[in-house]
């Protein structure tokens, strides 16, 4: 992978961003998300966050390489303290993360986020955070994707400010309310997957002590499984 020919992964993420937007990609290792953008015009200003000195020192060194330092600042800051107000960023991408962790980032700058218009986050794993976090602070889940690549799978959220107040389900927070609707083949790989390590986790505490702690898990878990089987076996439609 280089800011020429970018993951697939990546490649989906950048599909959201809008034309002549000003990015800040948050987390940015090589920097080849804004590299990519700008190389293509897509971008007209972009801001490469990154908290790690070793990545930061790559991504300068990425963006000299391409010519376009008059296009992307990389700088050296933890999460959204990398945007300052004077940058008119438009657009927020964080990707290849947990999704509390990027929950963590959106929620300890969200001051940053006063003139931002589209929130495009790309979580490994736990992307209920991140619908738990829009559903808190205002924000709507415009579109979800996702996608297989290398044997992982990996979901994209695109969030937006709604002109209306937005409320989403359990289930929705859990399975996403986009990715539900479509029951791509890789959303029933996924969750026929999660269902089925719930069951075994749940197989294994009926030998542990029923303490109140291992009841109110057994309860979750079964909770989860009720809420994955029902759209996984279209009961919810």
């Amino acid at each position: 992978m280089n800011a020429q020919q970018l993951s697939e992964r990546l490649k989906r993420v950048a599909s959201h961003v809008p034309r002549q937007a000003v990015l800040a990609d948050i987390g940015s290792d090589h920097a080849y998300l804004p590299c990519y953008l700008a190389l293509n015009g897509h971008i007209t200003k972009g801001i490469a966050g990154e908290v790690v000195k070793g990545p930061y020192e790559s991504a300068v060194k990425q963006v000299r390489q391409e010519g376009l330092s008059d296009v992307i600042e990389v700088r050296l800051a933890n999460g959204l303290a990398a945007i300052e107000e004077t940058d008119g960023i438009t657009t927020v991408t964080i990707a290849g993360m947990g999704g509390p962790l990027i929950a963590s980032i959106l929620e300890d700058g969200k001051e940053k986020l006063a003139g931002v218009e589209r929130l495009i986050l790309q979580p490994n794993v736990h992307s209920k955070a991140i619908r738990f976090w829009a559903l808190e602070n205002g924000w709507a889940i415009a579109a979800e994707e996702i996608l297989k690549e290398n044997d992982k799978i990996y979901e994209i959220l695109v969030l937006e400010r709604p002109g209306v107040p937005v409320s989403y389900s359990q289930q929705e927070l859990l399975m996403g309310p986009w990715l539900m609707k479509e029951k791509s083949p890789v959303f029933m790989e996924k969750w026929e997957r999660e269902s089925a390590q719930w069951k075994r986790i749940l197989l294994s505490m009926e030998s542990t002590e029923q303490t109140i702690e291992i009841l109110e898990k057994k309860q979750e878990l079964v909770e989860k499984i009720r809420m994955t089987e029902e759209v996984l076996h279209g009961e919810n439609s």
